[in-house]
């Protein structure tokens, strides 16, 4: 007798077994109807909001991941982790692209339904704050079981695991950061500059996130290499 494949056979609701696994009918239903909307782009701004906390809850599994692995001693392991959270980082900001089609007279329109709603209460980027600060750490913890200086490492060979991991964190900070400076930029060309958002913050508040860095550490160990490299400015003579 011949298998049929149009019946669902897993449980839960929806008419196929990808609506029952995918939860499409929930998914679908997450974002405003059209009899709710102020204006058509809320479908768009929740759109972009809704899948960023998606990609963002993915990147922070594999941030928490990459830690757990780190402190049982297997750094190459975290170093393919990362990777997948920083690409998670820039697909989210690829993104933004979609908001700069929201007119700023528009989303002044959508902000009337926000509320006091802020991207500072996404959970999303609470959750990669608390993550990566669990990150640096246990990094530190393994340089130090090793024995490894961070100078040193850097100095060394680009294939030693250690030295994989550490390009693998500074591209996941960077990741970060150039979502920041997109997100601010994106930010103010819709509701200008010297302006409240909607969590009573002004928007030049965003410049002072820009510098933040998670691992300080593996950037100042650039500035280390660079002063004493072999094209370093010579100590000045001591004065007779």
């Amino acid at each position: 007798m011949a298998k049929d494949y149009s019946t669902p056979i897993l449980s839960g609701d929806g008419g196929s077994d990808y609506a029952r696994y995918m939860r499409t009918d929930t998914l679908l239903s997450l974002q405003r109807r059209p009899e709710e909307m102020v204006h058509r782009d809320e479908l768009l701004f929740q759109t972009v909001h809704q899948s960023t906390e998606l990609w963002l809850k993915h990147a922070c599994f594999e941030v928490a991941e990459a830690t757990r692995q780190i402190r049982a001693g297997v750094p190459e392991t975290a170093e393919i982790l990362l990777a997948r959270a920083a690409l998670g980082v820039e697909l989210v900001t690829g993104q933004l692209e979609m908001i700069r089609y929201l007119g700023p007279w528009d989303f002044q329109l959508i902000r009337t339904v926000l509320g006091h709603g802020s991207g500072f209460e996404s959970p999303g980027w609470r959750d990669v704050q608390r993550r990566s600060q669990e990150l640096g750490p246990a990094f530190e913890a393994l340089l130090g079981e090793r024995q490894v200086d961070l100078a040193d490492l850097y100095r060394g060979s680009p294939g030693h695991p250690l030295y994989r991991l550490a390009e693998a964190m500074i591209e996941w900070d960077e990741r970060i950061a150039l979502w920041r400076v997109r997100h601010y930029k994106v930010a103010t060309r819709i509701i200008g500059h010297e302006v409240v958002g909607t969590k009573g913050t002004p928007v030049d508040v965003l410049t002072k996130l820009i510098s933040h860095k998670f691992f300080p550490e593996l950037w100042r160990v650039r500035t280390e290499l660079t002063r004493t490299g072999p094209m370093a400015d010579p100590a000045p003579a001591a004065a007779c």
